[in-house]
This record gives C-alpha cells, structure tokens and sequence, in this order.
C-alpha cells in the first residue's frame, strides 16, 4: 500500500512543483522586454523599489509608475539570469538586467500570500 501511495504521490508532487517557480518565470520574460506592467502584475500592496539614484516604498501605482519610467530612461536590452530559487515559500531571483545606457545587477523578492506569489521588492544597482 505504501508503494502504491509513493508511486502515486510522487509525479504529482514532480508535477506541482514545476509550476512553483512560474510567477517568477513570468516577471523574468517581463524584464526581458522591459515590460513594466508585466512586473505590476505581481506587486503586493507595497514594493519596494531600489534603484541607483532613489529607492523607496511604493504603493501598486506609484511602483508600476517608477518602474515604467526606470525603464523609458534605460531600454531594455536583455535579462539573464544568474541564480533563481525557492525557499519556504518565497521565490527569488539574482540577475544582469542589460540596458543601453548600462547593467544592472536586478534582485527579485517575491513572497507567497494566499497561496499566489506576489513580488515584494525588486532591486537594480550599477554594475
């Protein structure tokens, strides 16, 4: 009976952890493309936002407005990723946001609330 329930059990967690990281998965593509709704999609109430000249606490509104206008002054060139993982549910992800005018190391914090993921900080600092 325990082999029954193990081999059972077994593809479905396989299954349902493949889909653990695929919030961040998405915030990663939307800062491939520099797609600053893409990210708000994910924003908790309040994020906190650090860039090179300012960083601060925003609402929903005022991050996705800070992140659109971060992104018009710094085209988006590509995102790669350097680490990504999980870790008692939060999602994080450490990586080399490539602009025009410059890299930018970009840390993504996400935390699971009610059972969604939803992104708490996001960090860019001038390599």
């Amino acid at each position: 009976m325990n082999k029954i329930f193990t081999l059972t059990m077994l593809p479905v967690a396989i299954f349902l952890s493949s889909f653990a990281l695929l919030n961040i998965d998405e915030v990663v593509n939307a800062l491939k493309n520099g797609n600053a709704e893409g990210i708000a999609r994910y924003f908790d109430n309040t994020v906190e936002i650090t860039l090179p000249a300012k960083s601060g606490s925003y609402s929903k509104g005022q991050a996705a407005a800070v992140l659109t206008d971060f992104f018009k002054n710094n085209p988006v060139r590509n995102f790669e990723i350097l680490h990504k993982g999980e870790n008692s549910g939060s999602q994080y992800c450490i990586g080399t946001l490539v602009t025009r005018n410059g890299n930018y190391r970009t840390t993504v914090f996400m935390k699971q609330k009610n059972g969604v993921h939803l992104l708490q900080e996001i960090r860019f600092e001038t390599q």
